[in-house]
């Protein structure tokens, strides 16, 4: 299993895995400066959507992914969010990702926020899924911490190999075909 570079993403983009996909990387959008996306060198930067979950603890409910509570964050539909400090926030992708049946995908945090002490959770994308990616980021700072819908949020890299015996859509895998930002399922 090795790594893939741009070109072999890019073939695998065009055959319907990233969509809408980004065939460079962009830092300027409208004659501003963005936090970069789209295709670079070993990786694709994956943007967030503009649909939100702000983790909150007015109604005091218990986090519990056995029984998640829906009262435990606030829904929000926005170009731009602030995360509390030392809270939590829940997106989506912007793009819809298809992953092929020999490819394993691992999602990053960009150094961009993390320099800011927004740490992305590191996720997998497993051969066989599609859906929108559930990204979830943790502001680790004392203070309130901006992030923005549409730009880069965290880098993908994908690495190819042989098919397993089961992919993820062959045992029709929880997360299968989810849109929007998806809770916890058991």
């Amino acid at each position: 299993m090795s790594i893939l570079p741009d070109w072999r993403i890019r073939e695998l983009a065009q055959a319907g895995m990233i969509d809408p996909f980004e065939d460079r990387l962009v830092r300027t959008a409208e004659n501003a400066q963005v936090i970069s996306y789209g295709l670079s060198s070993f990786g694709y930067d994956l943007r967030c959507a503009d649909e939100w979950k702000i983790f909150t603890n007015v109604n005091s409910a218990v986090v519990d992914p056995k029984h998640f509570d829906e009262r435990s964050f606030v829904d929000i539909q926005a170009t731009e969010i602030i995360i509390p400090p030392n809270s939590f926030a829940l997106a989506r992708s912007y793009e819809y990702m298809r992953i092929p049946d020999n490819v394993m995908v691992v999602a990053l945090g960009k150094s961009t926020y993390a320099r800011c002490g927004i740490v992305a959770n590191v996720t997998p994308l497993e051969p066989g899924w599609e859906g929108h990616v559930t990204l979830e980021f943790s502001n680790t700072t004392p203070l309130p911490a901006r992030m923005y819908a549409f730009e880069g949020c965290v880098q993908l890299l994908f690495f190819e190999g042989e098919r397993p015996e089961v992919t993820y859509g062959d045992r029709k895998g929880k997360y299968q075909g989810q849109r929007g930002v998806t809770l916890p399922r058991l």
